[in-house]
C-alpha cells in the first residue's frame, strides 16, 4: 500500500508542476523509488492513478465533514459556510481535477477504480446532506435540494478562480466587466446564495 501511495503522491506532484496532459506512466515512473513496471501492479493508466488522487481527496474531505459534523450542533448559516469554506480550501487539487478532467479519468479507468472513487464521491454527499439536517434543521427533500445544487457548483468554483492572463486580456477587449474572486469567495458567495434562496423557496428565515 505505501507504493501504492508513493505513485498517486507523484503523479500529485508532477500535476502540480506539468499538468494532466503532461503527465504519462513513464514519467511517473522516473520519479518513484521502484520500477515503472510495478506501477502496474496498482494501476492501468495514467487516469486510473488521478481518480485515485481524486478519490483519496474526496476521503481527506470526508474526514473534515465527519469533524465538522460531530463537533457541532445547531449553527447559524454563516457558521456553516465558514466551516464548508475552510474545509474545501484545503481540498484546491480536488477542485482543479474536478473541474477540467474528470471525463477522461472515468472513461480510461477500470469499474473497479471508477466505482472506489464515486463510493467517496457519494459519501461526500450524504456527509453534507447530514449536516445540513442536523447542524441547520433542514429536512431531507431540503437537504438533498442543497447537495445537488452544491456538488455541480463545485465544478465551477476552480476555473472561475484562476483566470489566466490571457482570458484577462481577451475580456479587456471585450469590454466585459468581470469581478474576480478566488476559490475561498466563491464558495462563500456560492454556498450564501444557495442556501438563501432555499431558505426563501421554502419561507424559512434563517
Amino acid at each position: 500500500m505505501e507504493r501504492k501511495e508513493e505513485i498517486i503522491n507523484v503523479c500529485e506532484k508532477l500535476y502540480k508542476e506539468v499538468g494532466f496532459k503532461n503527465v504519462n506512466i513513464k514519467l511517473i515512473g522516473e520519479n518513484i523509488s521502484c520500477s515503472r513496471t510495478s506501477i502496474y501492479n496498482y494501476f492501468e493508466t495514467k487516469e486510473e492513478i488521478f481518480l485515485a488522487l481524486v478519490e483519496r481527496e474526496y476521503l481527506k474531505w470526508n474526514n473534515d465533514l465527519e469533524i465538522i459534523y460531530n463537533s457541532n450542533k445547531k449553527i447559524s448559516n454563516d457558521k456553516f459556510i465558514e466551516l464548508i469554506v475552510s474545509s474545501l480550501s484545503k481540498r484546491k487539487i480536488l477542485l482543479k481535477l474536478i473541474s477540467m478532467n474528470m471525463y477522461e479519468m472515468e472513461e480510461n479507468s477500470s469499474y473497479e477504480c471508477v466505482k472506489n472513487y464515486k463510493s467517496a464521491y457519494t459519501n461526500s454527499v450524504i456527509l453534507f446532506k447530514k449536516c445540513l439536517i442536523k447542524l441547520l434543521n433542514y429536512n431531507e427533500y431540503q437537504a438533498t435540494e442543497i447537495s445537488f445544487t452544491f456538488f455541480p457548483f463545485m465544478i465551477g468554483i476552480y476555473p472561475y478562480s484562476a483566470v489566466t492572463e490571457k482570458q484577462k486580456k481577451a475580456l479587456t477587449e471585450l469590454d466585459f466587466k468581470y469581478n474576480y474572486y478566488n476559490i475561498e469567495e466563491l464558495i462563500k458567495m456560492g454556498l450564501k446564495n444557495i442556501l438563501g434562496g432555499i431558505n426563501e423557496d421554502r419561507g424559512i428565515s434563517k
